[in-house]
Protein backbone atom coordinates (compact mmCIF):
# COMPACT_ATOMS: atom_id res chain seq x y z
CA UNK A 1 0.00 0.00 0.00
CA UNK A 2 1.42 3.21 -0.73
CA UNK A 3 1.93 6.15 2.05
CA UNK A 4 -0.29 8.51 2.68
CA UNK A 5 -0.23 11.85 1.45
CA UNK A 6 -0.12 15.04 3.55
CA UNK A 7 -2.79 16.71 1.89
CA UNK A 8 -2.48 20.19 3.78
CA UNK A 9 0.87 20.01 2.02
CA UNK A 10 0.14 18.15 -0.96
CA UNK A 11 0.26 20.10 -4.49
CA UNK A 12 -2.84 20.92 -5.66
CA UNK A 13 -4.94 23.38 -8.25
CA UNK A 14 -6.34 26.50 -7.98
CA UNK A 15 -10.06 26.26 -8.71
CA UNK A 16 -12.79 28.96 -7.99
CA UNK A 17 -16.17 27.44 -9.25
CA UNK A 18 -19.33 30.28 -9.32
CA UNK A 19 -21.86 27.96 -9.93
CA UNK A 20 -22.95 24.58 -10.22
CA UNK A 21 -22.65 24.21 -13.78
CA UNK A 22 -19.14 25.34 -13.09
CA UNK A 23 -18.62 22.15 -11.53
CA UNK A 24 -20.60 19.96 -14.12
CA UNK A 25 -17.55 21.37 -16.87
CA UNK A 26 -15.08 20.16 -14.52
CA UNK A 27 -16.24 16.59 -14.27
CA UNK A 28 -16.55 16.66 -17.46
CA UNK A 29 -13.01 17.14 -17.86
CA UNK A 30 -11.73 15.19 -15.54
CA UNK A 31 -13.91 12.04 -16.97
CA UNK A 32 -11.97 13.31 -20.48
CA UNK A 33 -8.47 13.57 -19.10
CA UNK A 34 -9.02 10.46 -17.07
CA UNK A 35 -9.78 8.25 -20.73
CA UNK A 36 -7.66 9.55 -22.52
CA UNK A 37 -4.77 8.42 -19.54
CA UNK A 38 -3.71 12.63 -18.64
CA UNK A 39 -5.34 12.97 -15.53
CA UNK A 40 -3.07 13.41 -12.70
CA UNK A 41 -3.84 12.87 -8.84
CA UNK A 42 -1.79 14.46 -6.15
CA UNK A 43 -4.11 13.48 -3.09
CA UNK A 44 -4.86 10.17 -1.12
CA UNK A 45 -8.46 8.93 -3.25
CA UNK A 46 -8.64 8.27 -6.29
CA UNK A 47 -11.15 10.36 -8.72
CA UNK A 48 -14.18 8.05 -8.23
CA UNK A 49 -13.54 8.49 -4.24
CA UNK A 50 -13.43 12.26 -4.89
CA UNK A 51 -16.71 12.96 -6.59
CA UNK A 52 -18.36 10.01 -4.57
CA UNK A 53 -17.19 11.99 -1.53
CA UNK A 54 -18.57 15.80 -3.09
CA UNK A 55 -22.30 13.57 -3.78
CA UNK A 56 -22.77 12.15 -0.48
CA UNK A 57 -22.26 15.53 1.27
CA UNK A 58 -24.81 17.30 -1.16
CA UNK A 59 -27.05 14.57 -0.36
CA UNK A 60 -26.93 14.17 3.50
CA UNK A 61 -28.86 17.47 3.60
CA UNK A 62 -31.92 15.64 2.14
CA UNK A 63 -31.30 12.27 3.47
CA UNK A 64 -29.64 12.82 6.83
CA UNK A 65 -26.20 13.56 7.86
CA UNK A 66 -23.86 9.89 9.31
CA UNK A 67 -22.68 11.65 12.26
CA UNK A 68 -24.54 13.73 15.68
CA UNK A 69 -24.49 17.34 15.78
CA UNK A 70 -20.60 18.73 17.11
CA UNK A 71 -21.10 20.08 20.39
CA UNK A 72 -22.39 23.18 20.41
CA UNK A 73 -19.36 25.34 21.38
CA UNK A 74 -17.59 23.94 17.82
CA UNK A 75 -20.84 24.92 15.85
CA UNK A 76 -20.85 28.08 17.08
CA UNK A 77 -17.20 28.65 16.22
CA UNK A 78 -17.51 26.79 12.93
CA UNK A 79 -20.60 29.55 12.13
CA UNK A 80 -18.20 32.49 12.55
CA UNK A 81 -15.35 30.68 10.37
CA UNK A 82 -18.37 30.26 7.98
CA UNK A 83 -18.16 33.10 5.75
CA UNK A 84 -14.64 32.94 5.37
CA UNK A 85 -14.93 29.43 4.03
CA UNK A 86 -17.29 30.68 1.76
CA UNK A 87 -15.29 33.76 0.56
CA UNK A 88 -11.87 32.04 0.88
CA UNK A 89 -12.51 28.35 0.70
CA UNK A 90 -12.15 25.51 2.72
CA UNK A 91 -8.89 24.46 4.51
CA UNK A 92 -7.20 21.20 3.24
CA UNK A 93 -5.76 18.34 5.36
CA UNK A 94 -8.74 18.39 8.16
CA UNK A 95 -10.69 15.69 8.98
CA UNK A 96 -13.60 15.52 11.54
CA UNK A 97 -12.55 14.54 14.89
CA UNK A 98 -14.37 10.75 16.14
CA UNK A 99 -15.57 10.07 12.37
CA UNK A 100 -13.42 7.19 11.15
CA UNK A 101 -10.96 8.13 8.17
CA UNK A 102 -11.91 11.32 8.74
CA UNK A 103 -14.62 11.87 7.09
CA UNK A 104 -17.47 9.82 5.50
CA UNK A 105 -18.69 8.95 1.30
CA UNK A 106 -15.69 8.25 -0.10
CA UNK A 107 -16.60 5.22 -1.76
CA UNK A 108 -13.84 3.18 -3.55
CA UNK A 109 -16.05 3.14 -6.88
CA UNK A 110 -15.34 4.11 -10.78
CA UNK A 111 -14.89 7.97 -11.84
CA UNK A 112 -17.81 7.21 -14.34
CA UNK A 113 -20.12 6.13 -11.11
CA UNK A 114 -18.45 8.58 -8.70
CA UNK A 115 -19.93 11.36 -11.73
CA UNK A 116 -22.99 9.99 -11.64
CA UNK A 117 -24.07 10.22 -8.59
CA UNK A 118 -22.33 13.75 -8.13
CA UNK A 119 -24.38 15.28 -11.67
CA UNK A 120 -27.07 13.58 -9.88
CA UNK A 121 -26.39 15.34 -6.55
CA UNK A 122 -26.29 18.05 -8.11
CA UNK A 123 -29.06 18.25 -9.70
CA UNK A 124 -30.77 17.99 -6.63
CA UNK A 125 -29.21 20.49 -4.99
CA UNK A 126 -30.10 23.62 -8.36
CA UNK A 127 -33.14 22.11 -8.03
CA UNK A 128 -33.77 24.16 -5.05
CA UNK A 129 -35.12 21.50 -3.11
CA UNK A 130 -35.89 22.07 0.58
CA UNK A 131 -33.01 20.76 2.95
CA UNK A 132 -34.75 19.07 6.13
CA UNK A 133 -31.18 18.12 7.83
CA UNK A 134 -29.01 20.59 9.37
CA UNK A 135 -25.35 20.38 8.89
CA UNK A 136 -23.70 18.85 11.91
CA UNK A 137 -20.90 21.75 11.91
CA UNK A 138 -22.35 24.57 11.07
CA UNK A 139 -26.58 24.06 11.83
CA UNK A 140 -28.89 25.81 9.42
CA UNK A 141 -27.71 27.26 6.56
CA UNK A 142 -29.48 29.52 3.90
CA UNK A 143 -29.88 27.83 0.70
CA UNK A 144 -27.39 30.20 -1.10
CA UNK A 145 -25.00 29.57 1.57
CA UNK A 146 -25.56 25.51 1.19
CA UNK A 147 -24.84 26.22 -2.63
CA UNK A 148 -21.37 27.98 -1.59
CA UNK A 149 -20.34 25.81 0.89
CA UNK A 150 -20.97 22.58 -1.66
CA UNK A 151 -19.00 24.90 -4.27
CA UNK A 152 -16.19 25.36 -2.06
CA UNK A 153 -16.21 21.62 -0.56
CA UNK A 154 -15.79 20.78 -4.28
CA UNK A 155 -13.17 22.88 -4.64
CA UNK A 156 -10.98 21.36 -1.95
CA UNK A 157 -11.48 18.17 -3.39
CA UNK A 158 -10.86 18.61 -7.13
CA UNK A 159 -8.17 20.10 -6.20
CA UNK A 160 -6.49 17.16 -6.19
CA UNK A 161 -7.40 16.08 -9.64
CA UNK A 162 -5.60 17.89 -12.71
CA UNK A 163 -6.83 17.52 -15.82
CA UNK A 164 -4.77 19.86 -17.61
Amino acid sequence: MASQVDTGKAPRRKLRFQSIEDVLREIERIEAAEKAGTLRVTGNWTPGQVLAHLSAWINYAYDGFPMKPAPWFIRAILRMMLPGMLKKGMPSGKSIPNVPGGTTGADRISTEEGATRLRAALRRLSGNEPAPHDSPGFGKLSYADRVALNLRHAELHMSFLNPD
